[in-house]
């Protein structure tokens, strides 16, 4: 087995490595910052592009009990592989005519308006039991969740949710990673009084507010489930500070081919960069059909050995072009890995400098890479 997967590494343009290691310790780190709450686990989009099958397997055996994805088919290929006491919550709730999916699969719909409720109760009614479900209430954001105006019909009643086992009250925080926000309060007061008039009627109701950066806000953010996603997968939580995160992915494209270019020489499509001097370029098998975004053109970074190399060019479909003139020439062999995601380049340096987030660099990692698992 080892030996077909370094052959299936050979021949991949890249190679990915995502650390389980790493990713159990950032688990275990933010569960300890939440204390009693339970620390749940944002899946969706394929685990941020590192695969959700092997990402939960190895939260679950962390010790995860709730895993968020976005879509029902997501919860569906994850189902097969975690354990029914795990509970799946699906964020956008059932397609219209799926709801007796979730039944199947063992999976939570988070429902988000009045239809999704009343389709749910709808099915409940027809099964006479209750159903399990997280009603999501939108406090600011204007993205998902009950409305102002759909909240009062609900607060004024409470017979819309009959048959429904509402087990969170959930809503979601637009600017946790400033910590000086003004709109993380708003939203904080807006949540807290929502759920003291639900709690009349449902004594004891359970609520889940903090994503990654919401954990870092403090405990009146935590209540009793949390749901980071991307500081599990190493991206800082909170902006302008130091990270206490783990890097869990490493990024390592494969030198094609290198060659010497007179001054004067320009390189890639539409001419963009040019010697200034006699240089050598390394072109490396990685564009933006990797999700290389092609909006590191000139700017982006790569490191051989440690050495830091600037990637000069436009971003191709395909390839990557490195300005590797000062590099030792033993190491620039036809195949040679260089790091494209690092410790000293980590994901969101690369954000930074492509004018992003590490959330999109993540997800746009493509399905051409090796993908190599580390536990």
């Amino acid at each position: 087995m080892l030996q077909s997967m370094l052959q299936e590494a050979g021949r991949a343009g890249a190679l990915l490595t995502i650390d389980l290691r790493a990713l159990r310790a950032n688990y275990r780190y933010l569960q300890g910052r939440l204390g009693k709450a339970a620390c749940g686990a944002a899946v969706k989009a394929d685990a941020y592009g590192l695969g959700a099958i092997p990402v939960s397997k190895a939260l679950v055996d962390e010790g995860c009990r709730h895993l968020f994805v976005a879509q029902l088919e997501e919860a569906i290929s994850l189902r097969a592989h975690i354990p029914r006491d795990v509970a799946i919550y699906v964020m956008h709730g059932s397609p219209v005519g799926y709801e007796a999916e979730f039944i199947e699969y063992g999976c939570t719909p988070v429902l988000n308006s009045l239809d999704q409720i009343a389709a749910w109760r709808k099915l409940a009614q027809e099964r006479q039991e209750n159903l399990p479900a997280v009603i999501q209430i939108d406090t600011g954001m204007a993205r998902m969740g009950l409305s102002q105006a759909e909240l009062i019909t609900w607060l004024n009643d409470f017979s819309i949710t009959d048959g429904i086992d509402v087990r969170y009250a959930m809503s979601h925080l637009a600017c946790a990673e400033d910590q000086l926000d003004p709109m993380n309060q708003m939203q904080l007061k807006s949540f807290q009084n929502l759920l003291a008039q639900l709690r009349q009627h449902y004594p004891g109701l359970k609520a889940s507010f903090s994503n990654s950066s919401g954990i870092f806000l403090g405990t009146d953010f935590h209540f009793d489930l949390a749901r980071p996603g991307a500081a599990l997968y190493g991206v800082a939580p909170v902006a302008g500070q130091a990270s206490p995160m783990h890097s869990v992915v490493q990024l390592q494209g494969r030198i094609i081919q290198t060659r010497e270019i007179p001054m004067g020489a320009s390189v890639g499509y539409s001419k963009t960069w040019r010697a200034t001097q006699p240089s050598k370029i390394a072109t490396v098998s990685v564009g933006y059909a990797d999700g290389w975004l092609r909006s590191l053109s000139n700017c982006g970074v790569a490191h051989i050995t440690g050495v830091e190399v600037p990637m000069v060019g436009n971003v191709s479909m395909d390839t990557i072009t490195l300005n590797v003139s000062h590099v030792d020439p033993q190491l620039l062999y036809s195949g040679a890995l260089v790091d494209l995601i690092c410790p000293n380049n980590t994901v969101d340096q690369v954000a930074k400098r492509a004018g992003t987030i590490g959330y999109e660099i993540l997800t746009s990692l493509g399905p051409r890479y090796q993908r190599h698992y580390v536990d």
